[in-house]
């Protein structure tokens, strides 16, 4: 019978094939739309390509061309600049998590006010901030008042990087407030009482109990914030700066589409993609490795 059991199907075959024909769309759109085009990127960034004359095989010269190209070594700096910020994007979204969680009044009218930007395209914010942040805009008008010098918020190369940040925190932490309110949510309300009781103060029990008990959210919200300063930016720089004044608001997303669009070189604007794709990967798999970890998998 052990024998005769080989040859028979499984009682889960069918529900294996089930969990396929599931699973088989999402594949099919993820293979035409994200891995064949991630191949034939790969493939374009080893050819001098225009778009138009049949792509040049010149292996690996426009990986060599990225080490010395000024405008690329100043994207890949503001990217680390910004990523220097990350605690920022992090320890702010859920302070106002707290607070909204501990009862302050007015909390819903705070959630809601703070998830409003996440509502709004990235363009219509790039304007509205644009008009604030422009040298006779609303901003300096406001600091006028208290005397304070007109600033060219983003046609100086030392302000306009930290300018686009800031809108772009703005425009985003409101959604991660949200995340942290869900985590927040999740804590056992006995371990609270439990601290309380032992006589531990409000800043430890949420030092010791809280923050640990909402790690797996805060280094979730942590990977997510970094994806997003990668990918998420080019409306908010094509509309508010242009990637200037110079490259100083340039990112790898934004000057992949100038290669590509502005200077018709796909070949070129393929092996930047390439770099950044690797960057992306790194980060998916450290998100990988610590959802694992925190999942016990």
């Amino acid at each position: 019978m052990a024998a005769l059991s080989r040859f028979l199907p499984s009682r889960r075959e069918p529900e294996r094939l089930y969990g396929l024909l599931f699973v088989l769309p999402a594949l099919l759109v993820v293979t035409v739309f994200r891995l064949i085009p991630l191949v034939w990127g790969f493939g374009y960034s080893l050819t001098d390509f225009d778009g138009i004359n049949p792509p040049k095989w010149i292996g690996l010269a426009n990986y060599e061309q990225l080490l010395s190209d000024d405008a690329f070594l100043a994207s890949m700096k503001n990217a680390i600049i910004m990523l220097a910020t990350l605690p920022i994007w992090i320890a702010l979204p859920m302070l106002l998590a707290i607070l909204i969680h501990q009862g302050v009044p007015g909390g819903r009218f705070f959630r809601a006010v703070y998830f409003f930007p996440a509502v709004l395209s990235s363009v219509i914010i790039g304007a509205i901030f644009t008009f604030v942040l422009r040298y006779d805009g609303s901003l300096n008008g406001l600091l006028d008042i208290f005397g304070v010098p007109a600033v060219d918020w983003l046609g100086s190369g030392s302000t306009a990087l930290p300018s686009l940040m800031a809108v772009a925190l703005w425009s985003t932490f409101g959604m991660t407030v949200l995340i942290f309110l869900s985590g927040l949510s999740t804590v056992d309300p006995e371990l609270v009482e439990a601290a309380t009781l032992d006589g531990a103060s409000l800043t430890q029990t949420w030092w010791y109990v809280i923050i640990p008990a909402i790690r797996p959210i805060i280094e979730f919200a942590a990977v997510v914030t970094m994806i997003g300063m990668l990918t998420s930016m080019f409306a908010l720089i094509y509309v508010m700066t242009a990637g200037g004044p110079g490259t100083a608001t340039t990112l790898p997303e934004f000057l992949i589409w100038l290669e590509q669009g502005k200077l018709n070189r796909p070949g070129y604007a393929s092996a930047i993609s390439v770099v950044l794709f690797g960057l992306m990967a790194l980060l998916a798999t450290v998100q990988i490795r610590i959802l694992s970890r925190n999942s016990g998998i």
